[in-house]
């Protein structure tokens, strides 16, 4: 089973930008977690992280006939990027929207997600272990008989 972990802009700043909110954990530590994650899963993984939409699209795309499954956490394009949603919308692979803060106890512009009508789930608020929770579930789900 190989799943594909997609994170969006300003993903690359873990561990600078705003430690209050999004912790101390950089990007490759989260990586590192994830992959020794996957491992206990038993399953495989493929990280990505772009701050350009039209390259999410891509990779998102490139999942099709690739990839069981999508963890994608867009960061800001969550709220404003439809191109994602349609590329999302389009492979029809079984996706799960994470975060790591609750986007629903921030900002009034962050409660609306584009995304979340195409994915089977959104998972928000539990720090980087939204990734974690996220991943078990999207693998729980394929594992079953849907």
């Amino acid at each position: 089973m190989k799943i594909f972990v997609i994170n969006g802009v300003n993903m690359n700043m873990l561990g600078i930008r705003e430690p209050e909110k999004y912790g101390t954990m950089t990007l490759k530590d989260l990586e590192k977690s994830l992959y020794a994650f996957s491992f206990e899963l038993g399953i495989d993984i493929d990280v990505y992280q772009s701050n350009h939409e039209g390259e999410i699209v891509e990779k998102i795309h490139s999942a099709y006939n690739n990839a069981d499954g999508i963890l994608i956490n867009a960061g800001a394009y969550t709220h404003t990027s439809l191109a994602i949603r349609d590329a999302i919308a389009a492979v029809n692979i079984p996706t799960v929207e994470i975060h790591i803060t609750n986007i629903h106890a921030r900002e009034d512009f962050r409660h609306k997600s584009l995304i979340a009508p195409v994915c089977m789930a959104q998972i928000s608020g539990f720090g980087t272990d939204s990734y974690k929770l996220g991943l078990k579930g999207l693998v729980d789900f394929l594992k079953s008989d849907n």
